[in-house]
Formats: structure tokens, sequence, C-alpha cells
């Protein structure tokens, strides 16, 4: 079930990355429900996903909490 989450969780932030702030709350609901070594894979995949794209590169900040 967890790696549904996961994926799903990439899903939709990869649908919203066209806004930043509605990027950011996604990542931010995301961190809250996800398990500590789920959020270590979101953030290896958010580094990748974000390069190249500075306005959601701020977001990294919220990977942190």
């Amino acid at each position: 079930m967890s790696r549904q989450m996961i994926d799903y969780t990439k899903s939709i932030l990869e649908r919203v990355s066209f806004d930043p702030v509605l990027f950011r709350k996604e990542l931010e609901k995301a961190v809250k429900l996800l398990l500590p070594y789920e959020i270590e894979e979101l953030t290896k995949w958010f580094f990748n996903f974000t390069k190249g794209k500075p306005e959601l590169r701020k977001c990294e900040i919220y990977l942190t909490v």
C-alpha cells in the first residue's frame, strides 16, 4: 500500500507543478502523511524533478521539517 501512496504523491506533485503555490501545499500534505522512509524517497525524487525549476526548488524547506 505504501508504494502506491508514494507513487500517487509523485503523480499529484507532477500534475500541480505548473503552480508553485499549489505544489508547496501538496508537498506539505505529503510530508504530513508519508512515513519517514517515504519522505526520504520523495526528497530524492524532488531534487531530481526540480532540476532547472527554481520556482519549485524553493519548496525544499518543507522537506526538512
